[in-house]
């Protein structure tokens, strides 16, 4: 059995869910089982389709959120929304058994307060061993990038998006 290591996407820059979508698809190609969990995202994009489309019985994809704006602090519904989806993220990792975990934006839900990061961290320690962790989002703590064992920063140097583009239907999502 070989030991899974624990990845992470973080920085400012585009392209930390774009590279998880992407090991996803690889990953499958090579029949493999990957657990796709996105937290704090749940409009329609173009990369849970195609992971539906291409996944078939060998991608599952959890997500539970209603498309709120975290406005200073999160409410008690956001972060109930997230205890929900970790815990069923637990669950599923006994049931489903996949070979690749991937919590999309878990630093940013970490960062916000609506999943601990002790918890995340001590599931990291204990979890099982072949299982192989990525993880995405901006403003990883210190402690998430530690406990890594392959860290990438997305840097932005130049976006659109400051000149006013917004997110594009098959471009960002």
């Amino acid at each position: 059995m070989k030991k899974g290591q624990i990845q992470l996407y973080t920085g400012d820059g585009k392209g930390k869910t774009t590279a998880a979508v992407g090991l996803t698809l690889r990953a499958v190609g090579e029949g493999m089982r990957v657990l796709f969990v996105q937290f704090m995202k749940s409009v329609p994009s173009g990369e849970i389709e195609m992971l539906k489309r291409c996944g078939g019985s060998d991608v599952e994809i959890l997500r539970n959120w209603d498309d709120s704006f975290i406005i200073g602090k999160p409410s008690a519904k956001q972060i109930a929304m997230c205890h929900d989806l970790w815990k069923r993220v637990r669950r599923k990792i006994d049931t489903f058994k996949p070979d690749i975990l991937v919590l999309d934006e878990i630093a940013v839900a970490i960062s916000y307060g609506l999943v601990d990061e002790d918890t995340v961290l001590e599931f990291l320690k204990n979890r099982p061993q072949s299982l192989e962790v990525v993880m995405t989002g901006r403003d990883a703590s210190e402690r998430l990038i530690a406990s890594s064992t392959l860290v990438t920063e997305m840097r932005k140097i130049k976006h659109y998006y400051d000149q006013g583009v917004m997110a594009r239907k098959g471009i960002e999502y």
